[in-house]
């Protein structure tokens, strides 16, 4: 009975998994054009800052400063185009339901609610995609701020250490 039941619950894991890659993916497809470019290039800061052994010069911090700003204004802007196609998607979604509900005749409100959102399951995993690809790309733009903002604070810890170094040797 005991090994039963840990097949069943195995078996709804794998189609959860799958399900969940498949979902993922294309999430990732949506999300791709909107923030490849900061992506890559927090791969690259990423790389460089992981360099224990020879810490980011001060060029490259202000490289990092000026390419990061530009990164996450270009997002931003392409967050809020998300942003759209989620609330078009929410839309859709809501309208196929609303016909859907509309339509069916026999029943009580919880049957007609249940055989509307089953024929409007299409609707309702699209607008859930578009919600996470927006939800995605939004922490995404606020990572890279933080990141932006540490970089920020190491430059104005390394002008102060200087300007110690250059007061105290004189």
């Amino acid at each position: 009975m005991q090994e039963e039941q840990e097949k069943r619950i195995q078996a709804l894991r794998d189609k959860i998994e799958n399900n969940s890659q498949e979902l993922q993916d294309t999430i990732d497809s949506i999300i791709e054009p909107y923030t490849k470019e900061l992506d890559e290039y927090v791969d690259w800061v990423k790389s460089i800052i992981t360099d224990y052994k020879k810490p980011p010069t001060n060029a490259e911090l202000d490289d990092f400063i000026l390419n990061l700003s530009v990164f996450i204004y270009s997002a931003s802007g392409m967050q809020e185009q998300l942003g759209i196609r989620d609330d078009i998607a929410k839309a859709v979604y809501k309208e196929m339901y609303h016909s859907a509900r509309d339509s069916i005749d026999k029943g009580t409100v919880a049957d007609k609610n249940s055989l509307a959102e089953l024929a409007t399951q299409e609707e309702s995993i699209v607008s859930m995609l578009y919600k996470r690809a927006y939800g995605i790309v939004k922490a995404k733009v606020e990572a890279a701020q933080e990141i932006l903002s540490s970089i920020k604070k190491i430059i104005s810890r390394r002008m102060t250490e200087m300007e110690l170094t250059r007061i105290g040797g004189n």
